[in-house]
């Protein structure tokens, strides 16, 4: 349908390859986001579709076909749920806060990086989450059901949907050193309210200060 509608806008995804640029607009596509959830009849499985201009997506657009429900947003524009009802992040300041995360169980070596954090936030915040689909954490945490989300070396095709989705319900999407721009190259992100994201920076950049590095 992408490229029926729109065929001069080039497709990058997952299961078909494709290129991003930094000068022309480009598809950011995950056709199948929790693989493993859909095989093993977990319905946590999403479809993100996000449109990537001069290095940040403007057009986003997330279904979870197996729950029956989708979000879509555009910038400047506010996000909203499949029903209309405008999406907003999380600001409770009573809440210890709930998370969402997903572990680098397919690069090891990543843990070293990981597990600092994770400890801090397991201690810090009032429980985590982790369902396998990095697109519907971060529509979940756009609506509200989570404060935020965190996970390293994502794909584009993973984020670029769903970040949209939560700055334009007023929340705050980087990566783990607070770089706006770069968690759209590197994957390492951090997204949800901004009293949340202020909260899980302080953690992450705490964590690579004090070297507290270590394998398991």
């Amino acid at each position: 349908m992408l490229r029926r509608e729109a065929p001069d806008v080039e497709v990058l995804a997952e299961e078909s390859g494709g290129a991003r640029s930094d000068d022309r607009p480009f598809w950011a596509v995950d056709p199948i986001d929790g693989t493993t959830n859909f095989l093993r009849g977990f319905p946590v499985v999403g479809v993100s579709v996000g449109l990537m201009q001069g290095g940040r997506p403007v057009v986003a657009a997330v279904s979870a076909p197996l729950l029956d429900t989708a979000w879509c947003a555009a910038r400047g524009h506010g996000a909203q749920d499949a029903a209309g009802h405008p999406l907003r992040v999380r600001d409770d300041p009573q809440s210890r806060g709930v998370v969402a995360t997903g572990f680098p169980f397919r690069r090891p070596e990543l843990r070293s990086r990981y597990l600092p954090v994770f400890d801090r936030a397991i201690e810090s915040f009032e429980d985590i989450r982790r369902a396998g689909a990095a697109s519907l954490d971060l529509a979940y945490a756009a609506a509200g059901a989570f404060d935020g989300f965190f996970e390293l070396n994502l794909s584009l095709w993973d984020i670029a949907a769903g970040a949209l989705l939560v700055t334009e319900a007023g929340g705050v999407v980087t990566d783990w050193a607070g770089d706006p721009d770069a968690v759209f190259r590197s994957g390492d992100i951090l997204a949800g309210s901004p009293r949340w994201h202020e909260r899980m920076l302080e953690l992450t950049v705490t964590a690579a200060a004090a070297g507290d590095f270590h394998s398991r």
